[in-house]
């Protein structure tokens, strides 16, 4: 478990790492602003990332689902009951399968239309929310 544990806490340490590039202004993987939210966002309309304090929750919440992973995992220690750190990885997995899930349906084509990120979506970001949420499930059920 302890190599699940880890694969999944370092692609979300990446993920993190990335949304705090974002929050501190940087427009990779575009060429400025509404590049990159056309690319990373996809919601029609934008013509900038979203802010700084969005993209710092988005860091906290994501390193914290790296941390659960890790616990979960064995890898670390935590002073929780073991009872929260389930709880904790289960509501992890949930997010993750449900965002993973919800990047197929055609209701977040409608809400996210913007090319590339529709492309990108489909081949990419859900892909990989479903493989950290089917992680966090093995973790759940064998860690």
């Amino acid at each position: 478990m302890s190599m699940i544990a880890t694969a999944a806490a370092s692609v979300l340490f990446v993920i993190a790492a990335l949304h705090a590039y974002w929050g501190m202004g940087g427009v990779w993987p575009g060429v400025d602003a509404q590049s990159c939210s056309r690319t990373v966002t996809g919601f029609p309309g934008r013509n900038k990332m979203p802010g700084a304090a969005a993209s710092f929750a988005v860091v906290a919440a994501l390193a914290l689902a790296a941390l659960v992973a890790l616990t979960q995992g064995g890898l670390i220690a935590t002073p929780l009951p073991p009872v929260l750190t389930l709880l904790a990885t289960l509501g992890a997995m949930a997010v993750f399968l449900g965002r993973g899930i919800a990047g197929f349906t055609p209701a977040w084509r409608r809400l996210t239309p913007e090319m590339p990120f529709a492309r990108l979506d489909v081949i990419l970001y859900s892909p990989l929310c479903l493989t950290i949420g089917a992680a966090f499930a093995i973790l759940a059920v064998f860690g």
